[in-house]
């Protein structure tokens, strides 16, 4: 019996030691802890290093008591990152750094209906989490924010409208100044001259109807009392109570940056403010956010300067679930590669392929046996497809930075390639998507965007309010250079409440499928669909003001079925697209099955110009 005993003792030990149980550190074991107002930068740094240390990749959560953490521009930790979307303005400022971490869990204490976020507050411009080249980890009840946004809120007081005057409060979060009459808003380690903004209904938070982007009053002030300015600026449509975000347009960092990870979740994360997108994913595969929310701090009316998410040259899957999107400058979510044009040929299989935007360059583009197609930016036709043997920077030493790549092919490539008007696409950096179960609301431009030819599916969400269109598949070789053709989408059983409110880029319709086609009279395929899928928008309903529902360009596929259109009275129609259906070089068209009210008449409706 003795022995026996001993036995089942020796092989529960040895268990013990070599399973990958998970190890909770506390964080306040490493002097980490909320509301001290100090800089918990070196802490932090210090507990993840111990933590890589001592469980070498296995299984381990960092647990952070509710509240909040400061940290603070100078002791930031700097890096070299090249975020895709973002200014190239390195180097960064990064509170916390994952890198080369596996298996690790970032939490804030959950105590069920009582959790409460462990927050992590910026105090100046930096990038609060850096994860890059991490595997298996995850963020839980973590937030970021920053206590001084770039983003100036102010409420109007006083509507001149007759001597061209307004006179405005300035939120007390903002620290300012008046230099030689210019507003001068700043922080620690920034300031900004506003130049632009965004204009709010004061109690609906609604962007208000047809303003999109306003030029703003900072030139030429004067403050009449503390926190009120007085100053030169005609437009009547902002009424008193009219809240309005002014910036500019930088936007050096996201909330969330992740890069070249694998198997990444961020469940109930929360970005409250970031002077780029809420979170920024690039050359990542598998992410999951699952109760993800970009939403408004405390008296505040804005979340990001940019996209609440947004991947770039992802693959495997992207899921974002039952998350919120609230007051972005851009959209709730962006998913596309980015193209290379081809500016060299160096042999029949050989070629120099180049980042064309500024703020997209500099990082891991793909790899040997990596499968990519060619296509003409003029006509968006793919001509050709292929497989890299071997790519290295060619303007560069060093990924870090480069523009420019060298790329070998395993077939000889077209003789005019090298002609100014080719992209390639690398179809192995490229998702399924699903987004489900999501309230986007109160935003600037667009709802969602979508450039892969996976699978993608829409369900079960509301677009309440979206400004422009709320959901948008694109495609562009000659401006953004994002890629690509969507083959399979299904939009179903999603509610869209006064989408069009205003006019932005490629708003044609509530969802508007707008691939960037200079030639379009020239091209003889078809750029979305084929492969007889294409795009199925079923089971919604669409409540609006206006007329447009779909605008399409270059697809072969569509089918639009039981539907129900809802017409209201809540602002006057505007939109310059007078027809529901609005077709241009489209086909394998069903229109079924659908409720209209005031009915549906096929040759008022639907313009379909081939």
């Amino acid at each position: 019996m003795k022995k026996l005993s001993f036995a089942v003792f020796a092989s529960f030990s040895f268990l013990l030691a070599s399973c990958n149980c998970e190890k909770v550190y506390n964080a306040s074991d490493f002097g980490i802890v909320p509301g001290t107002g100090e800089d918990m930068t070196e802490e932090i740094a210090k507990a993840i290093e111990t933590i890589k240390t001592e469980r070498a990749g296995k299984p381990a959560v960092l647990l952070f008591e509710g509240g909040e953490y400061d940290f603070y521009p100078d002791s930031a930790n700097v890096r070299e990152y090249y975020i895709s979307n973002h200014d190239q303005d390195n180097p960064k400022r990064v509170a916390v750094v994952l890198e080369g971490v596996k298996n690790l869990t970032l939490k804030g204490k959950d105590k069920g209906m009582d959790a409460r976020h462990a927050e992590f507050m910026m105090n100046g411009r930096m990038l609060p989490i850096a994860m890059v080249g991490c595997e298996n980890c995850k963020l839980d009840f973590i937030a970021v924010d920053t206590r001084v946004p770039q983003i100036t809120q102010v409420e109007v007081l006083e509507n001149d409208a007759e001597n061209g005057y307004i006179t405005y409060r300035i939120a007390p979060y903002v620290n300012y100044r008046i230099d030689n009459g210019r507003l001068i808003v700043y922080g620690s380690n920034w300031e900004i001259n506003p130049g632009w903004g965004i204009a709010f209904d004061g109690t609906t938070k609604h962007i208000i109807y047809t303003t999109s982007d306003i030029w703003v009053g900072t030139q030429s002030v004067e403050e009449v009392s503390p926190r009120v300015i007085r100053a030169p600026w005609r437009d009547a449509r902002l009424l008193p109570g009219t809240v309005i975000a002014m910036r500019s347009y930088a936007r050096p960092t996201p909330g969330i940056f992740v890069s070249e990870c694998k198997n990444t979740v961020l469940k109930h994360t929360r970005v409250y403010y970031a002077e780029g997108m809420g979170l920024l994913a690039q050359m990542s595969e598998n992410i999951t956010l699952d109760g993800f929310k970009v939403l408004l701090g405390d008296d505040r009316y804005f979340t990001t300067q940019a996209d609440a998410t947004h991947f770039s040259g992802c693959k495997g899957k992207i899921e974002s679930l039952n998350g919120l999107y609230e007051g972005m400058m851009d959209d709730a979510i962006n998913v596309h590669g980015t193209y290379l044009r081809v500016v060299q040929r160096l042999d029949d299989n050989t070629l120099v392929g180049r980042y064309m935007h500024g703020q997209a360059y500099g990082f891991y583009w793909g790899g040997a046996g990596d499968s990519v197609q060619f296509v003409r930016s003029d006509v968006m036709e793919i001509t050709e497809g292929n497989r890299v043997v071997e790519i290295t920077p060619y303007d560069k030493e060093q990924l870090a930075g480069c523009k420019e790549f060298r790329i070998k092919f395993e077939k000889p490539l077209p003789a005019d390639i090298a002609n100014g008007k080719y992209g390639i696409e690398n179809l192995e950096w490229t998702p399924e998507v699903l987004f489900s179960g999501n309230t986007i609301r109160n935003n600037r431009a667009r709802g969602a965007l979508f450039s892969t030819p996976k699978s993608t599916v829409v369900e079960n969400n509301l677009f309440d309010h979206t400004s422009g269109t709320a959901i948008l598949l694109c495609g562009d070789c000659n401006g953004w250079f994002e890629t690509g053709a969507c083959r399979d989408v299904v939009i179903r059983n999603n509610r869209f409440v006064n989408a069009l409110t205003s006019m932005f880029q490629f708003t044609n319709g509530i969802i508007s499928i707008y691939p960037e086609i200079p030639d379009l009279a020239s091209q003889t395929k078809y750029f979305h669909g084929g492969n007889g899928k294409g795009v199925v928008i079923e089971n919604n309903t669409f409540e609006t003001f206006d007329a447009p529902i779909v605008y399409a360009k270059s697809l072969d596929g569509l089918v639009f079925r039981n539907n129900r259109i809802i017409q209201n009275n809540d602002f006057k129609p505007f939109h310059w697209n007078r027809y529901r259906f609005l077709l241009e070089k489209v086909v394998g068209v069903t229109i079924e099955n659908n409720e209209f009210d005031g009915g549906f008449d096929k040759d008022k409706d639907v313009m379909i110009r081939n």
